[in-house]
């Protein structure tokens, strides 16, 4: 049995649902879904520059957590650029 995921201090909210390539209508595109937690990690390490340790720290979670999830959110965001898939932001994933 995993262990429960740890909550996740999450420092704002997204005034948005979705990021698409123009002139594509969303009925014809695949999505990738970028949760609460990826979004939050790449405002702190890629907008704010802030360290992973620091950007751990101000999650709640720990250096080698932060990795994974920057990792991950950095790898959709590139699909999503790469392959022109839409891009979902998921608010209501569970912190």
């Amino acid at each position: 049995m995993p262990r429960r995921k740890r909550w996740r201090n999450i420092g704002f909210s997204a005034n948005i649902d979705y990021f698409k390539p123009a002139g594509v209508p969303m009925r014809e595109l695949r999505e990738v879904v970028l949760n609460a937690d990826e979004l939050e990690a790449i405002r702190l390490a890629d907008l704010e520059e802030m360290y992973h340790e620091d950007a751990a720290r101000e999650m709640g979670v720990s250096r080698q957590t932060f990795g994974r999830i920057i990792s991950s959110a950095r790898k959709k965001v590139a699909e999503g650029l790469i392959h022109g898939k839409a891009l979902r932001i998921d608010s209501n994933t569970k912190q």
